[in-house]
């Protein structure tokens, strides 16, 4: 097996990829600056996995230098590409941030590949890219017309791809997420972010402590007037990578794929579950809609199914908010109060 290195691996989605990359056999090298990453995420693993190689090297993606010492020194054939600002609301806010990270961090990452001959390119992309829907379920043949600086920064990615792969020869697949949720299943690792903006875990925290839930919008034009979001565990996202990887391993060419389940979930659909699976009420207060935020994205994953074979394994949304729960329970304050195993 081969060595990959995996950019934004101490991350949420990216340590979930590190695992099944390292379940499937490869060695791994994570190149993370923890800003948003935890290193006990990538302990986590290491200390279950003794027999395969699990390491970390600080760095921004920005040093172009750091990046491509980094491959040569791992001697990866493949990388992942997670590291990026993900946040929508801050990117209308502060949209610098989001290019310098997610447009030129990735461009430095691609130089450096070109630099040490890498050719195999796995690219963490988004929903985001696609806008407000003109349909639903989305396809990969949707019109890509993003409404915020965070959509925006990953398509203007998605376009310089194929540029890169004429002129160095840099096959790259792009992922594109709709709504990534849930956590381990077998409790390594989960979702611990600072501040939290991502629903379930909010509405766990919730009904944990009894906070109220703040809900973005209640008169959007859907069925309970609150925003709907296609929910996709985050342990079938690390196998759609896995898939990929292998498919650039055997000679296949580039491609991009939605990655969803295909059903819509609201806000409100989401609560109801999360209060089934905890057996607690979620508080709510209303607030108003969050900027750039569209009313509803649900994915068509057909094409990925089909030419790389992807199955979601926890499609069921109480599953899915079932793993992120046991996650949150045992580690209230994130990683900070991770139990001794």
């Amino acid at each position: 097996m081969s060595t990959v290195l995996v950019t934004g691996g101490a991350g949420y989605i990216g340590s979930h990829a590190v695992k099944a990359l390292a379940q499937a056999g490869y060695d791994v090298v994570i190149y993370d600056d923890l800003s948003a990453g935890h290193r006990d995420a990538v302990e986590a693993i290491a200390t279950r996995m003794p027999g395969r190689v699990i390491r970390l090297i600080e760095g921004d993606v920005a040093d172009r230098a750091r990046v491509t010492a980094a491959i040569r020194s791992s001697g990866a054939a493949a990388v992942m590409h997670f590291a990026a600002k993900l946040s929508v609301g801050e990117s209308v806010t502060a949209p610098l941030k989001y290019y310098a990270t997610n447009v030129t961090g990735t461009l430095t990452v691609l130089q450096a590949m070109a630099e040490c001959g890498v050719d195999a390119f796995i690219f963490s992309s988004t929903a985001a890219t696609f806008g407000e829907p003109a349909r639903t379920p989305i396809d990969e043949t949707h019109p890509q017309q993003p409404i915020n600086a965070y959509g925006e920064s990953k398509l203007a990615v998605e376009r310089a791809l194929p540029h890169l792969e004429r002129a160095h020869g840099i096959r790259a697949v792009t992922l594109r997420y709709f709504n990534a949720a849930g956590a381990d299943p077998d409790g390594w690792i989960g979702e611990d972010h600072s501040p939290e903006e991502h629903l379930i875990p909010r509405a766990l925290a919730a009904a944990d402590r009894g906070a109220a839930l703040t809900v973005f919008g209640s008169d959007y034009p859907t069925p309970d007037g609150t925003c709907v979001r296609d929910f996709v565990h985050v342990t079938d996202l690390a196998q759609a990578h896995l898939l990929a990887l292998e498919h650039l391993e055997r000679g296949g060419g580039s491609g991009d794929y939605n990655l969803g389940n295909g059903q819509g979930v609201s806000v409100r659909e989401l609560i109801a579950s999360v209060e089934r699976v905890t057996g607690r009420e979620v508080a709510v207060v209303a607030g108003p809609r969050r900027a750039g935020d569209p009313a509803a994205l649900v994915a068509s994953s057909a094409r990925i199914m089909r030419e790389l074979r992807w199955q979601p394994r926890l499609a069921a949304l109480d599953d899915i908010v079932a793993t992120a729960w046991r996650w949150h329970h045992a580690h209230p304050n994130g990683y900070r109060s991770a139990e001794q195993d």
